[in-house]
């Protein structure tokens, strides 16, 4: 007897590769689309790995900057993959469990078929490290390429791949499929043979405290919305959008997976309506479906959600990425001087000289003097600011009309009383000034001021600037400032705190200017009262590297957030079609034709998968609020360009998302011809 199992026993064991395998191929339109994700994803984390990795990155000129953006994204990325894989692995032991159970009942023990699945799981995760690592190898240093391109970096660099990349890659995927495998095993190994024999039919269970949870999602996705809308950049703007996000996607789930089949209930009791033959058939076979689909549409449209915003940040960056760059710093030069203070005819002579020897021309040459405070302002008051909201407080540059004049070639002219004002934010809008107990009538409110560009979004960047009469004027208004915070030597600090500014902007393009600075700037770091200089060429090179990595990033965090909607969108039509093949004579039998049924299920079908689509949109149109506010951060302020690309991102987006529901509905109707 004891050998006799043994026999069995070891027949069983060398069948299971044989089983793995057949069950692979048997069940293709659920495998093969889950290889492909899984192969996409290796190819994914395997690029951000070796350029991660490689040794060339030390070459690169300011680094540090692409180097935290491509560390951030690969974190993010891996907490992506792990949960989208686990999502994918669920839904094939869902449809495999009737197959499972079979296999038990003819004779195979759970130990039998737990080692076949482990069986299973290690020839995908060696499929699809081959097959991503092999695309990593040919496609790498054309993203590698891609990547130096977009971010201004010279792109005659040798890519090489570091073993580390490799072993980094096989060992994160390795936990991933072993975690999937533990979850397969657990989902198998608690149920009986009759469970699993009707695994695949069984969906989400209808929540005990239906309209409590419709009532939460509702509320969840409305305070969503509201901290979207009316956020302010200041100092919780991260803090916002990160409960932003979390709500919206709680009260996406609720509404999906309660609210949905709430309101369908509530249709029901509406007697007149329900009771209408086409409303009675839509109306059930809706209910039926959402209890089966609710947790997967809600997926859908939250990958729909994200990659939408994803594809709408890179697309706007990318077309508004040189006006953020010279909207920080629109100067290629400037230099500072106190107390002893370099003449602006000694600067012009200078400039004179280079521009003969460098062949280039200056189109900007701005010297003045300017006094520098932080503020903080309430209404039309200036105070001192307690630092307790940073959205009140601001730096105010207070100008003589003489400065004025000559930086904006004007011919103002001020009395003692009155004076100009500018705000490179919101427009300051009102009729005096009241700077610390000294008022102003307010002559103008200057539209633009040209080292500090206008945005009605600036918030971080965010400046005054007053323009009073003269020097005794502008004194009078630090003296205030001084008394107010407790400065004991005012003269002192009058000497040291004015500052003369000189601002150069030359024609041409960045590459062409290097030496023409390094040599102005040499020459204006020799002389008297020297403080401090920014090299604007310098400071946008490192701009151009960070916005081109956050881009690269965007690039395939979009196109993996697609990836994660098809599959999901395609598993689904696959369950919609296995579950309508039997449901079919079902409907035939109460009396309905071939083409009801076909038109009453495809109807059924476009409202499943059109709701993740229209609950996506409304999701997007609500984080715009909050988008544009995080987009002021990098300080892109072209609503032009952000309403466009909301517009062109959506639509394109919606025709992708139509185009694709189509292409996987083909599955659907294949499975439900085949009944």
């Amino acid at each position: 007897m004891k050998e006799t199992y043994k026999t069995t026993n070891t027949l069983r064991i060398k069948l299971l590769p044989q089983l793995a395998w057949k069950g692979i191929t048997a069940n293709g339109n659920v495998y093969y689309p889950y290889l492909a994700a899984g192969i996409f994803s290796v190819f994914t984390y395997f690029v951000f790995a070796s350029i991660l990795q490689n040794d060339i990155r030390d070459l690169f000129p300011k680094r540090e900057y692409a180097w935290i953006m491509l560390y951030l994204g690969k974190w993010l990325l891996s907490v992506i993959l792990l949960f989208f894989l686990i999502y994918a692995n669920g839904f094939l032991v869902k449809r495999r469990k009737k197959e499972f159970g079979l296999y038990h009942i003819l004779g195979l023990e759970k130990k039998h078929i737990g080692a076949m699945m482990f069986v299973e799981s290690f020839l995908l995760y060696v499929a699809s490290l081959c097959g991503g690592i092999i695309f990593g190898l040919v496609l790498s240093k054309l993203l590698f390429l891609l990547l130096l391109r977009i971010c201004g970096m010279p792109t005659d660099l040798r890519f090489v791949f570091e073993p580390k990349a490799f072993k980094e890659t096989i060992v994160y995927f390795g936990y991933v499929y072993l975690i999937n495998y533990g979850g397969s095993l657990r989902q198998v190994g608690k149920a009986r043979p009759v469970e699993l024999m009707s695994g695949s039919r069984k969906g989400e269970k209808e929540p005990k405290f239906l309209w409590l949870y419709a009532f939460l999602g509702m509320a969840a996705l409305s305070v969503g919305y509201f901290c979207s809308i009316t956020s302010q950049i200041d100092d919780m703007i991260f803090m916002n959008f990160f409960l932003a996000v979390f709500l919206v996607v709680i009260g996406t789930y609720l509404l999906f997976t309660s609210g949905s089949i709430a309101f369908l209930k509530w249709m029901k009791t509406r007697k007149r309506t329900y009771y209408q033959p086409e409303n009675f058939i839509t109306v059930s076979g809706m209910l039926y479906r959402m209890k089966k689909s609710a947790a997967s549409l809600s997926n859908i449209c939250i990958f729909s959600t994200m990659a939408l915003i994803t594809l709408i940040c890179t697309l706007s960056l990318w077309i508004g990425m040189d006006g953020c760059m010279h909207f920080v710093c629109p100067y290629d030069m400037t230099m500072s001087y106190c107390e002893e203070k370099v003449s602006q005819s000694d600067v012009m002579q200078e400039i004179y000289s280079l521009e003969e020897k460098y062949g280039l021309t200056a189109q900007r040459v701005d010297v003045y003097d300017k006094v520098e405070l932080s503020v903080k302002k309430i209404e039309n008051r200036f105070e001192i600011q307690d630092g307790k909201n940073y959205a009140e407080w601001y730096a105010v540059d207070i100008l003589t009309q003489d400065d004025y004049n000559s930086v904006q070639n004007s011919s103002v002219s001020l009395a003692e009383d009155e004076a100009l004002i500018y705000s490179s934010g919101r427009d300051f809008a009102y009729d005096t000034i009241d700077f610390f107990g000294r008022e102003f009538e307010v002559q103008e409110e200057i539209d633009e001021f040209f080292p500090h560009p206008k945005a009605e979004g600036n918030i971080f960047e965010a400046r005054y600037m007053i323009v009073v009469r003269d020097e005794q004027v502008r004194d009078t208004c630090v003296r205030a400032w001084c008394e107010t915070v407790g400065v004991e030597d005012v003269d002192r600090f009058l000497q040291s705190d004015e500052t003369r500014r000189v601002l150069l902007l030359l024609k041409g393009a960045d590459e062409e200017k290097s030496a023409f600075l390094e040599e102005f700037s040499v020459w204006g770091q020799s002389q008297p009262g020297f403080t401090s200089l920014q090299n604007g060429v310098d400071r946008r090179e490192n701009d151009h590297i960070m916005y081109g990595s956050l881009l690269f990033i965007g690039v395939l965090f979009g196109l993996i957030f697609f990836m994660c909607l098809i599959l999901i969108m395609y598993y689904k039509q696959i369950a919609e079609g296995y579950e309508d093949r039997d449901n079919f004579g079902i409907m035939q039998k109460v009396g309905m034709s071939d083409q009801e049924i076909h038109q009453t299920v495809h109807r059924q079908i476009l409202m499943v998968f059109g709701l993740p689509l229209v609950g996506a949109l409304l999701h997007t149109m609500a984080g715009m609020f909050m988008v544009k506010g995080l987009l002021g951060v990098l300080s892109f302020f072209d609503m032009k360009v952000f309403v466009g690309s909301i517009v062109g991102v959506s639509v394109l987006f919606a025709a992708v998302y139509g185009a694709s529901y189509l292409i996987t509905a083909k599955t659907y109707y294949r499975i439900v011809r085949q009944g």
